[in-house]
């Protein structure tokens, strides 16, 4: 029999059943929250050890006294971030257009449907899937400006890198969702592999694909502003100088210009995306 609604007064669609946990589920359920305890109690031992906590108390003031001299901003630096600015947006820009060159071939080899081999050239697309996500672009330029020295091209290498990884995924899972009739109809004519995924898939993923690079685009133009820090160009290495030197009104209109450069990216980026998806 249903319950009656308590405001209605009416039979009720939904009624909850009530019942006891076994002593085994019990056990189960407290034994997870005594390991979950024994966890946070030995990661806070291990986060103590080398936390001087003198440090942390004194953090509040030292916020303060920094967020003082950052202001007011010096508006004369502003003309000196045109051009590392960019060479922001050129890092941005031409990395992601290498990332998504070379992760469509990638999506290809790694969607269920489209690889060429299921047990040995899908693993090996994964595998550079995963391994461009799991690494960030700051480490990549890391590595690469030790490899190659200093300079955009260290960046630009950097967000391709990155960006594999990310349009892979992305794109090898809209492959795989594609409609199987369109493509069977499309197979059914007698068309070749490749006239087979140019006319059957491609017409499908496309709307993914462009959408996927815009927001990867966007993405890149907020990761590219910090690669400057490690060395790999951009406005980063104007606001490591300006830290270095404790120049903190430099800072202060560095981080206003990416500030406005991600807004208007982001701006762009979701107009974009309206439009093409």
């Amino acid at each position: 029999m249903n319950e009656l609604d308590a405001k209605s007064g009416e039979p009720s669609h939904y009624s909850q059943t009530w019942t006891f946990r076994t002593p085994r589920t019990r056990l189960a359920l407290w034994s997870g929250w005594l390991a979950l305890v024994a966890l946070f109690v030995w990661c806070w031992q291990l986060m103590n050890e080398d936390t001087m906590w003198m440090f942390v108390a004194d953090a509040p003031r030292q916020a303060a006294d920094i967020g003082s001299r950052l202001f007011p901003p010096a508006p004369g630096y502003l003309p000196e971030l045109l051009a590392p600015l960019w060479d922001t947006l050129n890092i941005a820009t031409l990395g992601t257009l290498g990332g998504v060159m070379l992760a469509v071939p990638v999506a290809f080899l790694a969607a269920r449907n489209t690889t060429p081999s299921a047990t040995l050239i899908r693993p090996v697309a994964l595998l550079v899937i995963v391994t461009s996500r799991s690494i960030n672009s700051l480490i990549w330029a890391l590595l690469l400006v030790a490899i190659i020295g200093p300079g955009l091209l260290a960046g630009i290498i950097a967000i391709a890198l990155r960006s594999i990884g990310f349009v892979g995924k992305l794109l090898y899972e809209a492959i795989e969702e594609t409609d199987d009739r369109q493509i069977e109809a499309v197979a059914a004519t007698g068309a070749r592999p490749a006239q087979v995924i140019h006319y059957g898939i491609v017409p499908q993923v496309l709307p993914a694909f462009w959408g996927i690079s815009v927001f990867r685009w966007d993405i890149n133009i907020r990761e590219s502003t910090i690669l400057g820090l490690v060395g790999a160009g951009g406005i980063g290495m104007k606001l490591q100088s300006s830290i270095d030197t404790l120049a903190w009104s430099q800072v202060a209109t560095i981080l206003l210009v990416i500030l406005a450069t991600v807004v208007v990216s982001e701006a762009i980026s979701a107009r974009m995306r309206q439009a093409l998806i």
